[in-house]
């Protein structure tokens, strides 16, 4: 069973995800964020067919103390944040703890890069 990718965020956050075929998103205002995105994101995570969701890494700071480390912690769906100072390492973080795997390693340990071995 393949799963979907998710968008949570302001419309203009989700809008570029629905163009390029993105079917499951939560539309969340940003003057609603504060009451609304607990919500969106709890359905979200809720939700059996989604694999991936994706948030702008901001938008953590409008997520209850409890909700945040339920979505932080959760391996499916998976959290992907977008923006924010998170960097190359809070991305291969995230990769790391949705394939179970480190990608990167390899490359880090023989100093090649993506050249051929």
């Amino acid at each position: 069973m393949s799963k979907e990718i998710a968008v949570i965020g302001s419309p203009d956050f989700t809008t570029g995800f629905r163009l390029a075929g993105v079917r499951k998103f939560e539309d969340v205002p940003d003057d609603e964020k504060p009451d609304e995105l607990d919500a969106a994101v709890e359905r979200t995570l809720a939700d059996e067919d989604v694999g991936i969701v994706v948030m702008r890494n901001d938008d953590l700071d409008h997520l209850s103390r409890g909700v945040r480390e339920t979505v932080q912690e959760s391996v499916d769906p998976v959290l992907v944040t977008l923006g924010g100072g998170a960097g190359g390492g809070g991305l291969r973080e995230q990769i790391k703890r949705a394939i179970g795997i480190d990608l990167m390693a390899e490359d880090e340990d023989d100093g090649q890069g993506q050249g051929m071995p």
